[in-house]
Protein backbone atom coordinates (compact mmCIF):
# COMPACT_ATOMS: atom_id res chain seq x y z
CA UNK A 1 0.00 0.00 0.00
CA UNK A 2 1.36 3.36 -1.05
CA UNK A 3 1.85 5.62 2.05
CA UNK A 4 0.37 9.16 2.65
CA UNK A 5 2.99 11.06 2.12
CA UNK A 6 3.62 9.02 -1.37
CA UNK A 7 0.04 9.82 -2.61
CA UNK A 8 0.62 13.42 -1.93
CA UNK A 9 3.52 13.35 -3.95
CA UNK A 10 2.21 11.72 -6.34
CA UNK A 11 -1.02 13.85 -6.64
CA UNK A 12 1.10 17.26 -6.53
CA UNK A 13 3.75 15.87 -9.10
CA UNK A 14 3.66 18.36 -12.33
CA UNK A 15 3.50 16.23 -15.59
CA UNK A 16 6.75 16.73 -17.48
CA UNK A 17 6.47 18.65 -20.58
CA UNK A 18 9.44 17.74 -23.00
CA UNK A 19 11.44 20.87 -23.24
CA UNK A 20 14.76 22.21 -23.46
CA UNK A 21 15.71 24.27 -19.97
CA UNK A 22 18.72 25.29 -18.48
CA UNK A 23 20.65 24.10 -16.06
CA UNK A 24 19.69 26.64 -13.68
CA UNK A 25 16.04 25.36 -13.90
CA UNK A 26 16.92 21.54 -13.39
CA UNK A 27 16.42 21.28 -9.66
CA UNK A 28 13.24 22.97 -9.44
CA UNK A 29 12.00 20.77 -12.48
CA UNK A 30 13.07 17.55 -10.53
CA UNK A 31 10.98 18.77 -7.32
CA UNK A 32 8.14 19.71 -8.76
CA UNK A 33 7.82 16.39 -11.52
CA UNK A 34 8.67 14.19 -7.84
CA UNK A 35 9.88 11.12 -10.02
CA UNK A 36 10.42 8.04 -8.49
CA UNK A 37 13.04 7.49 -10.44
CA UNK A 38 15.34 10.40 -12.37
CA UNK A 39 17.52 8.57 -15.43
CA UNK A 40 20.48 11.49 -15.13
CA UNK A 41 21.97 11.28 -18.41
CA UNK A 42 25.86 13.13 -18.71
CA UNK A 43 28.80 13.38 -21.72
CA UNK A 44 30.98 11.76 -19.32
CA UNK A 45 34.30 13.82 -19.83
CA UNK A 46 31.86 17.19 -19.74
CA UNK A 47 32.07 18.63 -16.31
CA UNK A 48 28.70 20.77 -16.37
CA UNK A 49 27.28 18.19 -16.91
CA UNK A 50 28.31 16.35 -13.47
CA UNK A 51 27.51 19.78 -11.49
CA UNK A 52 24.00 19.69 -13.06
CA UNK A 53 23.81 16.43 -11.97
CA UNK A 54 24.94 16.86 -8.51
CA UNK A 55 22.37 19.60 -8.43
CA UNK A 56 19.52 16.86 -9.63
CA UNK A 57 20.89 14.64 -7.04
CA UNK A 58 20.55 17.14 -4.19
CA UNK A 59 16.50 18.22 -5.42
CA UNK A 60 15.89 14.64 -5.30
CA UNK A 61 17.10 13.63 -1.76
CA UNK A 62 17.35 9.95 -3.61
CA UNK A 63 17.47 6.80 -1.43
CA UNK A 64 19.52 5.40 -3.87
CA UNK A 65 22.42 6.45 -6.36
CA UNK A 66 22.85 3.53 -9.05
CA UNK A 67 25.86 4.35 -11.08
CA UNK A 68 26.59 2.70 -15.01
CA UNK A 69 30.58 3.15 -13.93
CA UNK A 70 30.07 1.13 -10.92
CA UNK A 71 29.53 -3.10 -10.66
CA UNK A 72 27.98 -4.19 -7.28
CA UNK A 73 31.03 -5.07 -5.88
CA UNK A 74 32.85 -1.40 -6.39
CA UNK A 75 29.09 0.05 -5.20
CA UNK A 76 29.61 -1.98 -1.97
CA UNK A 77 32.46 -0.27 -0.94
CA UNK A 78 31.28 2.62 -0.68
CA UNK A 79 30.50 4.32 2.55
CA UNK A 80 29.44 7.88 4.23
CA UNK A 81 32.55 7.98 5.94
CA UNK A 82 34.62 7.28 2.29
CA UNK A 83 32.11 9.73 -0.07
CA UNK A 84 33.66 12.76 2.84
CA UNK A 85 37.36 11.43 1.57
CA UNK A 86 36.60 11.99 -2.40
CA UNK A 87 40.85 10.76 -2.92
CA UNK A 88 40.58 7.66 -0.77
CA UNK A 89 37.03 6.68 -1.99
CA UNK A 90 38.53 6.92 -5.59
CA UNK A 91 41.09 4.82 -4.71
CA UNK A 92 38.84 2.03 -3.26
CA UNK A 93 36.91 2.18 -6.55
CA UNK A 94 39.95 1.59 -8.54
CA UNK A 95 38.54 4.50 -10.59
CA UNK A 96 41.69 5.66 -12.27
CA UNK A 97 42.16 2.33 -13.94
CA UNK A 98 38.85 1.65 -14.68
CA UNK A 99 38.85 4.49 -17.75
CA UNK A 100 36.35 7.19 -16.45
CA UNK A 101 36.99 10.78 -16.87
CA UNK A 102 38.53 12.32 -13.36
CA UNK A 103 36.96 11.16 -10.17
CA UNK A 104 36.53 14.88 -8.84
CA UNK A 105 33.83 15.22 -11.41
CA UNK A 106 32.21 12.43 -10.26
CA UNK A 107 32.96 13.26 -6.32
CA UNK A 108 30.35 16.29 -6.23
CA UNK A 109 27.12 13.58 -7.05
CA UNK A 110 28.25 11.26 -4.30
CA UNK A 111 28.26 14.05 -1.91
CA UNK A 112 24.93 15.52 -3.03
CA UNK A 113 22.93 12.11 -1.41
CA UNK A 114 25.75 11.10 1.42
CA UNK A 115 23.55 8.46 2.91
CA UNK A 116 22.34 7.53 -0.45
CA UNK A 117 22.02 3.25 -1.37
CA UNK A 118 24.59 3.24 -3.87
CA UNK A 119 24.32 0.45 -7.10
CA UNK A 120 26.20 -0.34 -9.49
CA UNK A 121 24.39 -1.39 -12.43
CA UNK A 122 27.77 -2.15 -15.03
CA UNK A 123 27.92 -5.96 -16.24
CA UNK A 124 30.78 -8.15 -16.38
CA UNK A 125 33.21 -7.57 -19.71
CA UNK A 126 32.46 -11.04 -20.57
CA UNK A 127 28.45 -10.87 -20.37
CA UNK A 128 28.68 -7.47 -22.80
CA UNK A 129 31.36 -9.79 -25.09
CA UNK A 130 28.89 -12.46 -25.13
CA UNK A 131 26.04 -10.04 -25.76
CA UNK A 132 27.39 -9.65 -29.04
CA UNK A 133 27.44 -13.19 -30.18
CA UNK A 134 24.84 -14.57 -28.84
CA UNK A 135 20.82 -14.58 -28.83
CA UNK A 136 20.08 -11.41 -25.71
CA UNK A 137 17.91 -14.41 -24.51
CA UNK A 138 20.32 -16.45 -23.46
CA UNK A 139 22.97 -14.07 -22.01
CA UNK A 140 20.32 -12.09 -19.51
CA UNK A 141 17.86 -13.98 -17.65
CA UNK A 142 15.16 -11.32 -17.27
CA UNK A 143 15.26 -10.49 -21.16
CA UNK A 144 11.49 -11.20 -21.57
CA UNK A 145 11.13 -8.64 -19.14
CA UNK A 146 12.54 -5.74 -20.53
CA UNK A 147 11.58 -6.94 -23.89
CA UNK A 148 14.71 -8.04 -25.41
CA UNK A 149 13.58 -11.52 -26.08
CA UNK A 150 12.43 -9.96 -29.53
CA UNK A 151 14.18 -7.98 -31.89
CA UNK A 152 14.30 -4.95 -32.84
CA UNK A 153 11.96 -3.96 -36.43
CA UNK A 154 14.55 -4.33 -39.58
CA UNK A 155 14.70 -0.56 -40.24
CA UNK A 156 15.41 0.32 -36.44
CA UNK A 157 17.90 -2.10 -36.21
CA UNK A 158 19.50 -0.72 -39.80
CA UNK A 159 19.50 3.18 -38.15
CA UNK A 160 21.26 1.65 -34.88
CA UNK A 161 24.02 0.22 -37.00
CA UNK A 162 24.00 3.39 -38.56
CA UNK A 163 24.42 5.59 -35.53
CA UNK A 164 27.23 3.03 -34.10
CA UNK A 165 29.06 3.26 -37.34
CA UNK A 166 29.15 6.96 -37.19
CA UNK A 167 29.57 6.97 -33.77
CA UNK A 168 33.35 5.11 -34.04
CA UNK A 169 34.46 7.52 -36.73
CA UNK A 170 33.16 4.93 -39.55
CA UNK A 171 36.14 2.99 -38.85
CA UNK A 172 34.47 -0.30 -37.88
CA UNK A 173 34.06 -3.52 -39.53
CA UNK A 174 30.44 -3.65 -40.74
CA UNK A 175 30.28 -7.26 -39.24
CA UNK A 176 30.78 -5.87 -35.73
CA UNK A 177 27.58 -3.60 -35.66
CA UNK A 178 24.87 -5.92 -35.06
CA UNK A 179 26.69 -7.32 -31.81
CA UNK A 180 27.85 -4.21 -30.61
CA UNK A 181 23.84 -2.91 -31.14
CA UNK A 182 23.27 -5.82 -29.29
CA UNK A 183 25.51 -5.26 -26.40
CA UNK A 184 23.82 -1.40 -25.79
CA UNK A 185 20.77 -3.27 -25.23
CA UNK A 186 21.92 -5.73 -22.79
CA UNK A 187 23.53 -2.41 -20.94
CA UNK A 188 20.78 -0.27 -21.25
CA UNK A 189 18.56 -3.30 -19.91
CA UNK A 190 21.45 -4.16 -17.03
CA UNK A 191 20.79 -0.39 -15.62
CA UNK A 192 16.74 -0.45 -16.07
CA UNK A 193 17.23 -3.94 -13.88
CA UNK A 194 19.58 -2.23 -11.20
CA UNK A 195 17.42 0.72 -11.05
CA UNK A 196 14.03 -1.14 -10.33
CA UNK A 197 15.62 -3.00 -7.64
CA UNK A 198 17.28 -0.30 -6.43
CA UNK A 199 13.84 1.33 -6.29
CA UNK A 200 12.09 -2.33 -4.50
CA UNK A 201 14.87 -2.00 -1.97
CA UNK A 202 14.58 1.52 -0.71
CA UNK A 203 11.26 2.75 -1.96
CA UNK A 204 12.88 5.42 -3.90
CA UNK A 205 13.43 7.90 -5.41
CA UNK A 206 17.02 6.78 -6.83
CA UNK A 207 18.67 8.22 -9.57
CA UNK A 208 20.51 6.80 -12.32
CA UNK A 209 23.79 8.53 -13.43
CA UNK A 210 24.19 7.42 -16.98
CA UNK A 211 25.68 8.39 -20.53
CA UNK A 212 23.07 10.64 -22.21
CA UNK A 213 22.17 7.81 -25.02
CA UNK A 214 21.18 5.61 -22.06
CA UNK A 215 18.47 8.46 -21.26
CA UNK A 216 16.78 8.13 -24.01
CA UNK A 217 12.66 7.85 -23.52
CA UNK A 218 12.54 6.35 -26.70
CA UNK A 219 14.52 3.05 -26.50
CA UNK A 220 16.94 3.48 -23.85
CA UNK A 221 16.21 2.87 -19.68
CA UNK A 222 13.09 4.60 -19.52
CA UNK A 223 11.59 2.96 -22.21
CA UNK A 224 12.76 -0.23 -20.54
CA UNK A 225 11.56 0.22 -17.35
CA UNK A 226 8.16 1.31 -18.41
CA UNK A 227 8.06 -2.55 -19.88
CA UNK A 228 9.01 -3.69 -16.95
CA UNK A 229 6.91 -1.80 -14.41
CA UNK A 230 4.63 0.75 -16.50
CA UNK A 231 3.69 2.35 -13.41
CA UNK A 232 6.65 3.71 -12.31
CA UNK A 233 6.97 7.40 -12.23
CA UNK A 234 10.08 8.25 -14.04
CA UNK A 235 11.83 11.41 -15.16
CA UNK A 236 14.36 11.38 -18.00
CA UNK A 237 17.07 14.14 -18.89
CA UNK A 238 19.54 14.36 -21.65
CA UNK A 239 22.73 16.47 -21.47
CA UNK A 240 24.19 16.89 -25.06
CA UNK A 241 26.81 19.50 -27.07
CA UNK A 242 26.15 21.82 -29.23
CA UNK A 243 25.11 21.71 -32.20
CA UNK A 244 21.80 19.86 -30.95
CA UNK A 245 18.65 21.56 -31.84
CA UNK A 246 15.19 20.51 -31.78
CA UNK A 247 13.25 18.25 -30.01
CA UNK A 248 15.46 15.48 -28.38
CA UNK A 249 14.43 11.59 -26.86
CA UNK A 250 14.39 12.99 -23.24
CA UNK A 251 11.52 14.49 -20.86
CA UNK A 252 14.36 17.48 -20.17
CA UNK A 253 17.03 17.91 -22.05
CA UNK A 254 20.38 20.74 -21.20
CA UNK A 255 22.61 21.75 -24.48
CA UNK A 256 25.67 22.94 -23.28
CA UNK A 257 28.88 24.08 -24.77
CA UNK A 258 31.74 20.85 -26.15
CA UNK A 259 34.16 20.09 -23.38
CA UNK A 260 37.53 20.61 -24.63
CA UNK A 261 39.17 17.34 -25.84
CA UNK A 262 41.15 15.71 -28.55
CA UNK A 263 39.52 14.66 -31.74
CA UNK A 264 38.55 10.94 -30.96
CA UNK A 265 38.46 10.17 -34.13
CA UNK A 266 42.49 10.18 -33.91
CA UNK A 267 42.38 6.83 -32.80
CA UNK A 268 40.86 5.33 -35.27
CA UNK A 269 43.24 6.40 -37.92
Amino acid sequence: MRSFAGLVALLLAAPVAAEEISAADLPARIVAAAPQVAVLGEVHDNAAHHRAQAAAVAALKPKALVFEMLDPTQAAKVTPALIGKPDELAKVLGWKDAGWPDFSMYAPIFAAAPTARIYGAALPRDQVRRAMKEPLAQVFPEAARFGLDKPYPADLQARLEAETQADHCNALPPELLPGMVAAQRLRDAAFAQATLTALAETGGPVALITGSGHARTDRAVPALIAHAEPGVRLLSLGQLERPAEGTQPFDLWIVTDPAPREDPCKAFQ
